[in-house]
């Protein structure tokens, strides 16, 4: 594949799911700066770079030509509780905000899932626990995602019992699901 030619994971008549090009990062960044997120640039200039390196696939879902969210799988994840198994890791799942409930998330999930399964036969996941996070907890457990067990992990590292911790983004439950 040629640096700027795109794969197509998915087409219908409403949606696409593509690889990332340069340009999506720059929309990622002012979507969720609208969101009043904290957005790096650095972060989709990235996962871009990852994707050419072969080390990360993102996925892009265009709803009726237009960037509508990202996810990306990590091929060979360095931490939390499931890294070293073989498993890749879903990272940076999201659908933007005016364009939840048109079923664009669980065919990104679909296709992850498809994708993921050509590495290992489980996949993996960390989600938030505030409530910024509920539909994404949602979507998880009707697709059949189990927590793995370990406990609530904070700042990268596994919650002991009766921690202090701060309900941040920085609060995660890993969840696993075989594909």
């Amino acid at each position: 594949m040629d640096k700027m030619d795109t794969k197509v994971y998915y087409e219908d008549e409403t949606m696409k799911i593509r690889s990332m090009v340069p340009a999506d990062a720059k929309i990622f960044y002012d979507t969720y700066l609208s969101y009043n997120w904290h957005p790096q640039m650095e972060t989709y200039e990235g996962y871009y770079k990852e994707q050419e390196a072969g080390e990360r696939i993102v996925f892009i879902p265009e709803y009726e030509g237009k960037v509508a969210g990202i996810c990306t799988l990590v091929l060979k994840p360095s931490e939390g509780p499931l890294a070293g198994k073989g498993w890749p890791e879903i990272v940076d799942f999201g659908v933007f905000f005016h364009l939840h409930k048109k079923g664009i998330g669980n065919k990104i999930l679909d296709v992850v899932e498809a994708e993921a399964a050509k590495y290992a036969d489980h996949v993996f996941l960390a989600v938030g626990l505030h409530s910024g996070y509920g539909a994404a907890q949602r979507i998880y457990v009707k697709r059949g995602y189990v927590p793995d067990g370990s406990g609530v992990w904070y700042q990268g590292k596994q919650l002991d019992q009766y921690a202090p911790c701060v309900n941040d983004d920085d609060l995660l439950l890993f969840l696993a699901k075989e594909v």
